[in-house]
């Protein structure tokens, strides 16, 4: 999405190894500002940054900003991202055992934000409405995708291929949002 624009994008492995900057924000967008703000701090670059997860209306919007690190009591520190995303879906399913069909509605949430190393220069934000299933179907993804059924489509984001995924996700429609927010700020700047 961003390719067709005067930029030259370079993945964080560009630079020298940096420490990750602690998440304090209460929101996905105060987080993806934290996170831009400090890598454009420390590159001297703009940086575009993200903030994702899942809100659960019944569990009062958790897992949230907490979504990656939900069930962190249940592995370690060197867990690799099938066994966290598992013990993520499966403490998300026994907070949610005994709510009825009707309250089990959710959202995954996306944030994007750039920023140069003193300010956020843009941010959009982008979701999908779904409802948690009562045990995981579907392989592709990663996640809570198994349990999220998103019912304009009929199946969860897990048993659908990339492509469709892609084109309703919460990440997607950030991105496509974003995309057009920095092509109006760079037509603005003359670049």
């Amino acid at each position: 999405m961003l390719r067709p624009l005067p930029l030259r994008l370079e993945a964080l492995a560009a630079f020298p190894p940096l420490d990750e900057p602690a998440e304090t924000g209460e929101t996905f967008a105060e987080n993806a500002r934290q996170k831009a703000r400090y890598y454009a701090r420390a590159t001297g670059c703009w940086c575009l940054a993200d903030d994702s997860g899942l809100a659960v209306d019944a569990l009062g919007g958790a897992p949230g900003v907490r979504s990656a690190r939900y069930a962190a009591e249940r592995f370690g520190p060197d867990a690799d991202r099938p066994a966290r995303d598992a013990a993520n879906t499966a403490k998300l399913l026994e907070a949610m055992r005994d709510v009825p069909d009707e309250r089990r509605t959710a959202r995954f949430v996306c944030h994007f934000a750039l920023a140069d190393p003193d300010r956020v220069l843009l941010d959009a934000g982008g979701q999908v409405e779904g409802i948690i299933t009562r045990r995981p179907r579907g392989t592709n993804g990663f996640g809570y995708d198994p349990v999220f059924h998103v019912p304009s489509h009929g199946k969860t984001a897990a048993e659908m291929p990339p492509e469709e995924k892609n084109a309703i996700s919460h990440r997607g429609r950030a991105a496509r949002r974003f995309a057009e927010q920095l092509a109006a700020f760079l037509q603005e700047a003359g670049t």
